[in-house]
């Protein structure tokens, strides 16, 4: 068999993520796009980045204000992406652009003295709020976690557990049914975590692209430095589910290969018995009133500073979410999480 030729990843690169089911790409987000991607952090935040004092939260998760094709913002991570699920004629066009929606970890005066061991983390999960899960499905396809800003040990990076693969892949295979996602109601992937023995910390230096296998276990964490954390979520969808029984061996994606090796097959004839569906996502409902805030506050800016608003809702807000529900859609949320969970997420997402 003839050696795959990719776009961007080094055979070393190949070999650790089948391995390890994650690469980091070095440099791979342009510095100017991380510029102008968080320039309005502070203004949107409402909060002094010299004052912490006015850093009344420890994390945010926010709506996107500007967008742009992730080819141009980070042309490197984008030749990998598509490298890893088998050309970019596979990926959805709803992938193909990054947006602004920044997640910010500033820490809290309490995590400045006390450290928390990964294990004990209290946000394990698998990404994708938006659709049932199964095994093989499309819309969460990578993972991926660029840094905006320069994130060091301690300093609130993403913890990732690439042993959970096998665990997350074989609770998948074992309930064909498919279940909502943990957010809405779904299993809660953190009860793996303590089958995990391998914590990683997705720190590095501004413009690094760290991709991830679907199913890797992860957890926001403890910014003990309280150094700002900057990083956003792309989702990267593929146009159909992955297919782990393919005729010509050569036509998996290394993330199908990752998944088969994390269930110790060479293949598998997977029969799904629920049914696939989209979910409108909690934090939807969070969003839109929070992109308004956001809002008024880079129209208070602008008015002051003769500066534009840099916000594509500046004469009305769009459409918040490619992947999830539309404001007016017809998608309904999964089963509500308790009420519990319902903070949790109000607390990361509303300001």
């Amino acid at each position: 068999m003839a050696p795959r030729q990719y776009k961007q990843l080094t055979q070393a690169d190949v070999d650790h993520f089948l391995e390890h089911g994650w690469i980091k790409i070095p440099g791979a987000l342009l510095p100017e796009w991380a510029d102008k991607f968080t320039q309005d952090v502070w203004i949107r935040l409402g909060m002094d980045p010299n004052d912490k004092s006015t850093w009344t939260r420890d994390r945010a998760n926010m709506p996107w204000h500007q967008s742009e094709k992730a080819s141009v913002v980070a042309p490197k991570a984008w030749d990998a992406i598509c490298d890893l699920l088998g050309g970019e004629e596979r990926i959805s066009p709803s992938s193909f652009e990054w947006r602004d929606g920044l997640i910010v970890n500033l820490g809290t005066e309490e995590w400045e003295k006390t450290e928390v061991s990964p294990r004990d983390l209290d946000n394990w999960h698998v990404d994708g709020d938006w659709f049932q899960h199964f095994l093989d499905s499309p819309e969460q396809a990578l993972l991926v976690i660029p840094l905006f800003a320069d994130i060091k040990p301690k300093g609130g990076a993403t913890y990732i557990a690439p042993d959970g693969i096998q665990h997350v892949a074989k609770y998948l295979l074992d309930h064909p049914e498919g279940t909502y996602p943990a957010s809405g109601g779904g299993f809660k992937f953190k009860e793996l975590i303590p089958k995990c023995n391998e914590f990683v910390e997705a720190s590095g230096n501004k413009g690094d692209v760290y991709l991830l296998h679907p199913l890797m276990l992860h957890s926001a964490s403890r910014n003990h430095l309280r150094i700002p954390r900057l990083i956003t979520n792309p989702a990267v969808s593929v146009k159909e589910p992955f297919n782990f029984n393919r005729e010509n061996p050569d036509d998996y994606s290394l993330v199908e290969l990752k998944t088969l090796k994390a269930l110790g097959v060479d293949k598998l004839d997977l029969k799904i018995t629920g049914e696939r569906q989209r979910i409108r996502p909690l934090r939807i409902d969070f969003w839109e009133p929070q992109v308004q805030v956001e809002l008024d506050r880079l129209k208070a800016h602008a008015a002051k500073t003769g500066e534009p608003v840099r916000s594509v809702h500046a004469n009305g807000v769009v459409f918040l979410d490619d992947h999830g529900a539309k404001p007016g859609s017809e998608l309904k949320h999964a089963p509500m999480p308790d009420a519990a969970q319902v903070a949790a997420l109000k607390a990361i997402f509303a300001n």
